[in-house]
This record gives structure tokens, sequence and C-alpha cells, in this order.
């Protein structure tokens, strides 16, 4: 499945993958995920697309090749693969920072001038991320396998192993950098994959309160029924009131942003950040990383999860330096969580088989992107089936 242009995806043969180096394995693709981080490209929000780039990041198969300098795979094991690649030698990835990795992208340049850094690479995501092939195909090149694939536990099956590719360990990622601690209450903006993700991580690190908000029935219910965390409706209530209602006026400990670039909001803001999107005057909408700070109490964590390009305007910088604020924000370091991510789904601690509302052929593709973007039919996640 291909990114043929802004909002236009297609089905084509692409070449076979081979092995390029020798930590390489060839993964055939078992299922393959949409994220909502994939809607910026197909949007063309993030730059460095070209036509014909195959796309997808999050998946899970079974080993079809080898690389002689691989260690820890053998042709049919079934595995899931870590969404970011890391190299697991240079200074970031012995620091636990995978999605820092100084060696995952070899096309470093352009991330250097937007970010004054470049970061690691990430399957299926612009060339500004390396240019890596993405998982929307039969068969898929991963580099640093003894890194970056996990092998399946017996009894975990397909559909819970393959969010442990990325929706998972980004939640994990985000709730361990903010710091969650036993008797928080922790808010997380988004109830998509990572923002249910992220709600169950805060919980198994004891948070005493989780909240999410979000404006789909069928995704809270979701968070209600699978993750067991209390939601809001922001086109329901006064978000930020109702947290400090919660919490005795103080506000969340922690506040969880996993919305992202494209984020949407009833008030009038809205508006604004959109139209200056739109004329490129801004690359971000920030509307949920605003409230996430405003609502967040003294002294606390805001952590930005959901995917951001650039620059956006009207930040309270101000907010974060008066209330002493802890702002941070990471691409996922799932190399550190996946093996805990998956011992959790073996003993039914983290299940995931929910997200997958629609599951369907590879052939289907731009169909499940167009489901998945306009929520039609209650989709959470499209996931795609290569073989059919």
């Amino acid at each position: 499945m291909t990114w043929r242009g802004v909002n236009e995806i297609g089905v084509e043969d692409v070449p076979e993958p081979t092995i390029l180096n020798h930590h390489d394995i060839i993964v055939e693709v078992g299922l393959s995920a949409t994220c909502g981080s994939d809607l910026h490209l197909v949007g063309g929000y993030i730059p460095a697309m070209r036509a014909g780039d195959v796309l997808g990041h999050e998946f899970m198969g079974t080993v079809a090749e080898v690389g002689p300098g691989v260690t820890k795979h053998q042709v049919g094991d079934r595995v899931v693969v870590v969404s970011f690649i890391g190299c697991g030698q240079c200074w970031y990835c012995r620091q636990g920072l995978w999605s820092l990795c100084d060696n995952g992208n070899p096309n470093p340049g352009i991330t250097e001038v937007l970010w004054g850094q470049s970061i690691g690479g990430c399957f299926g995501y612009s060339h500004a991320m390396g240019g890596w092939a993405g998982s929307h195909a039969r068969y898929i090149r991963v580099p640093y396998a003894d890194q970056g694939a996990f092998a399946i536990p017996d009894g975990v099956s397909d559909e819970r192993a393959l969010f442990a590719s990325d929706a998972a360990p980004t939640g994990w990622t985000g709730a361990h950098q903010a710091q969650v601690r036993p008797g928080d209450v922790v808010a997380v903006w988004g109830a998509g994959g990572v923002g249910q993700m992220a709600a169950r991580a805060a919980t198994i690190m004891g948070a005493e309160r989780v909240v999410v908000i979000d404006r789909y029935d069928n995704r809270l219910e979701q968070v209600r029924t699978h993750i067991g965390a209390e939601t809001l409706d922001y086109e329901e209530v006064d978000v930020p009131a109702e947290l400090r209602e919660m919490t005795g006026g103080r506000g969340p400990d922690v506040c969880i942003e996993a919305v992202g670039m494209e984020a949407h909001h009833p008030g009038p803001q809205y508006l604004y950040d959109q139209v200056k999107q739109q004329m490129r005057l801004q690359t971000d909408r920030p509307t949920a990383v605003r409230e996430a700070i405003y609502a967040c109490r003294k002294g606390g964590t805001v952590f930005t999860l959901g995917v951001f390009a650039g620059v956006v305007d009207k930040f309270p910088l101000g907010a974060v330096m008066n209330k002493a604020l802890t702002l941070r924000g990471a691409q996922q370091h799932g190399h550190r969580y996946i093996p805990e991510i998956l011992d959790r789904m073996s003993r039914d601690e983290v299940t995931t088989e929910h997200l997958a509302t629609h599951v369907m052929p590879l052939d289907d593709g731009p169909k499940g992107y167009r489901m998945f973007k306009d929520k039609e039919d209650g989709c959470v996640r499209a996931v795609f089936r290569p073989d059919g």
C-alpha cells in the first residue's frame, strides 16, 4: 500500500525486500495496522513523502529470511517489530533513548533543519525519518533485528501482539517518562489506541485515578470496558473545570497529550488553529496541549505523546514557567518496554484486540484508511492482512 499524493493511497506491486546488512531479517507480515500519525502523512502535513512510498509502521509477522549476523531469530519465528529503528550501539540506544538513535535514520538532514538534530528512523514514515519501506506489504526488511524484533510468547494472539509494535509501547513511553507515581491522578487527552495504552500503563504504574478525554462514544466506551479508566466527553463538559472538581481543586498530577498535530476542539481556537495550519503559518494544531497545560496542577508534568512536526502559535509558555510545570515529549522508546508488554499480554494484564475494529485484506487499504480517518462505522483501527 503506497502513498501516491496528498489524500491519495493506492495498492501496487513493488520490489520485494532483500537482506542488505548482516543484521537484517525479512519478515513476512501477518498483520499491519493504521496509526493516527499516518493521517499526517496522508494529509500532506509531514514533509519528504514521495509517490510510491510504502506506508505502515505497526506490524507483526513471521521471520522469512535471516542475515548471517543475526543471533536471536530464526526462520519461522513469530515476531513483533518496534516501529522505530535503533542500532543498540550508539550513545542514545545505550541510554535507553532508542527513538533518538544516531544510526537509525540514514537521511538525517531534513530533521536536523527542522529540530536542530536528527532523531532515529521509523518504518514507512517519510524520507525525513529515513525513507524506510513500511509494513503495509507482504514482506518488510527489518534492520538491527536483534534489537528491534521480539519473539511473541505462545498463547498471545496475532491481534494482541500487533499492538505491542507501536500503540502499547508509545503509551508506556508517555506514562513512564512522565514519571507516573502511585497515588497520582492522570489525565489523558485522546482515546485512540495510544491514549488507551497510556491510560493502561498509568494504571499499572499505580495511578489512583486515570481519566481519558475524547468525543467519540465508542472509544470512550472502550476505555471504560477494556482499560478500566474514567472518561470525559469534551463536547459535553468543561474539561479543566471537571478535572479540578475531581482533584480537590488542584488539577491532575500528570497530563498526557495523545492527540497530536491535528487536534480538534469545539471552541473558537480550533478555527484559528486550523486556518493558520492550512495557510502554513504554523505546522501543527496544539489545542489539546494548551488545554493540558492549563489543566495540569502546579508543579505537575505535561507529556506530549501525539506526533508534532514543527512550530505552533499561541503556546502558553508563561503557564509552563509560572506554574513550575515539567514539559516533556518523545517518540516511543519501545525497545525498553516491549518485553514487559508482551509478558503482561501473556498474563492478560494488557489486552488490545478490541482496538482492531476492522480487519481487511491489504487490497482494501484505501477503504481502510478512509474509514479510519472519517471514523466510519466506529473504526478505531483498521488492520490489514497482506495475505488476504
